[in-house]
């Protein structure tokens, strides 16, 4: 039997029962990764004579009676993850050398629960990309067709998963970076809520791995199956131990309901800043006919739900106020000659991005209070409703585009030309207030290329949207 494209959860089942041993599992693996992956490049850093020393002390410690959730289960881990021993470099070329002493706290994590890590996966230039290319590591291709990419900034994960390199996956979250490229590839992924999964070590090369609470930015799990993502969230999920963890326990609250007909569903499709593309449409479309055939009370319209203009607008200006803090003096003086000169009149979101770039505090605690305002607003809905299906991006996985500069880089939406930055408004959606979103696969375009829509659930019930999507597939597949 080959093992590498079954889920976690079978995996489990099958080394308890003494079906398969980890050392199996993982000579199988690697032989794949070593006979496929020289086209689709998801694996940058392999690490496999340890995987396979690890894999042994697995199977020792199952022979002694052993039992932990992933004890033996072969495992792949983002790159931009510290992973002792192992270079960090988020793409950039003047860290190539760079390789931290000590594992992240989620790569600790994995190693606690049996994972065995196979090596790490494919990022694009400082995470700042949804595709997965740098001059490093060359460029990811999407499993489903070469031309096209993979997804970014967790592309690499979600091109491995596709690919049977490993069981699972762990990917970050800023701009959709777990979610998308589980769109573009028909895998899973979950967004957690802000806070609730610890972050220390993923951080940028030469940065000391301290335990920082990000704005917007989380870590999650990757995965083939809804359930296999619960499995990886519950091993990785709970606050820093060097922080929070001093003196909280996490206890999730269960998901809301557990059949599909007593869940409450609103369903979108249509953003006021970009258009959705027909495939992703139809996407959604599945979806929501999925849910209501099995029962669920589905809406299209509420007014409880916050404006989306001004959650896209918020989102973009904590997003770019963040990644361009650190800018040089000169840089950012360009910045904010260039944001001077914009008309008080315009509200695009590439006006968005530019005023944000160069934030002052003021401005940066102004928009932070309306991001309250915007979680009330999310809590008020979800005394009515259970989730949210909406797209993750408005197309499919796009050809690959290398061209330098983001900002003028556009996207083809069924023809229509956007900003390329504007596909990013409805992962925003769930990271602006920092709510819960699985990605579920929606299935296939016309044109044979997975589509996927995320399920936004309320924050820290995160078993929700989870469940949710544990339903769908079962009707979806």
């Amino acid at each position: 039997m080959e093992w590498s494209l079954q889920p976690a959860e079978d995996l489990v089942a099958a080394l308890r029962a003494g079906e398969v041993t980890s050392v199996q599992l993982t000579d199988e693996a690697i032989a794949r990764i070593e006979r496929d992956d020289k086209v689709i490049n998801a694996i940058c850093v392999p690490d496999f004579d340890r995987a396979r020393a690890a894999a042994r002390d697995a199977d020792r410690a199952r022979a002694r009676g052993e039992e932990r959730p992933l004890l033996g289960v072969p495992v792949t881990v983002k790159e931009s993850y510290d992973v002792a021993g192992l270079p960090t470099t988020w793409g950039m070329p003047q860290y190539r050398e760079y390789v931290p002493a000590e594992d992240a706290v989620q790569v600790s994590r994995l190693r606690a629960a049996g994972a065995v890590v196979l090596g790490k996966t494919n990022v694009p230039l400082g995470l700042q990309d949804l595709q997965s290319f740098n001059e490093i590591y060359g460029t990811t291709n999407n499993p489903w067709d070469r031309a096209r990419t993979s997804g970014g900034s967790s592309g690499g994960s979600a091109a491995a998963l596709v690919s049977g390199f490993g069981a699972l996956s762990i990917g970050s979250d800023i701009g959709g970076s777990l979610r998308t490229p589980a769109h573009f590839c028909g895998v899973y992924a979950h967004k957690p809520t802000l806070g609730l999964v610890a972050n220390r070590g993923m951080v940028p090369p030469s940065a000391p791995a301290l335990p920082v609470d990000l704005d917007l930015a989380v870590v999650g799990p990757m995965a083939r199956t809804a359930r296999d993502l619960t499995l990886l969230l519950d091993v990785m999920a709970g606050p820093d131990p060097l922080t929070l963890g001093v003196a909280h326990d996490l206890t999730l609250p269960p998901a809301r309901h557990q059949r599909l007909s007593d869940f409450r569903v609103l369903v979108l499709d249509e953003h006021p800043f970009i258009a959705t593309g027909s495939a992703v449409r139809a996407g959604v479309g599945r979806v929501a006919e999925a849910l209501a055939d099995g029962g669920a009370h589905i809406e299209r319209h509420t007014a409880l739900l916050p404006d989306l203009a001004e959650a896209a607008t918020l989102y973009m200006q904590l997003l770019f106020s963040g990644s361009a803090a650190r800018f040089p003096v000169e840089v950012y003086e360009q910045f904010r000659a260039r944001a001077a000169a914009l008309s008080a009149d315009d509200r695009s979101l590439d006006a968005a991005r530019l005023r944000g770039m160069v934030f002052s505090h003021r401005d940066w605690i102004e928009a932070n209070d309306r991001r309250e305002l915007h979680r009330h607003g999310w809590r008020r809905l979800f005394a009515e409703f259970d989730a949210v299906v909406c797209p993750i991006t408005p197309t499919p996985a796009f050809p690959h585009d290398h061209s330098p500069d983001l900002l003028v880089r556009r996207i083809d939406v069924d023809g229509v030309e956007y900003p390329y930055l504007d596909q990013l408004v409805w992962a925003g959606l769930a990271t602006m207030p920092g709510l819960p979103a699985t990605a579920v696969p929606a299935g296939l375009s016309p044109d044979g290329l997975p589509v996927g829509v995320q399920l936004i659930g309320p924050m820290f019930e995160d078993r929700t949207p989870l469940r949710l999507a544990e339903l769908l597939e079962r009707r979806i597949g």
